[in-house]
């Protein structure tokens, strides 16, 4: 079971990924960049589920 602490960073982390993945999608970013933010994003928010879905 997740804490209340761990849930929020998941949440925010899958909220900051799919903004990401859709620069990605509009080619406002390279795919070695979009591996960079996602890496800083992981980071950042330490994903539990998140980091296993990537």
């Amino acid at each position: 079971m997740m804490t209340p602490e761990q849930y929020k960073a998941e949440k925010e982390y899958r909220l900051a990924r799919s903004v990401l993945i859709r620069i990605l999608f509009e080619k406002l970013i390279t795919e070695s960049e979009f591996a960079q933010i996602d890496t800083n994003l992981k980071a950042k928010y330490k994903p539990i589920i998140g980091d296993l879905l990537s």
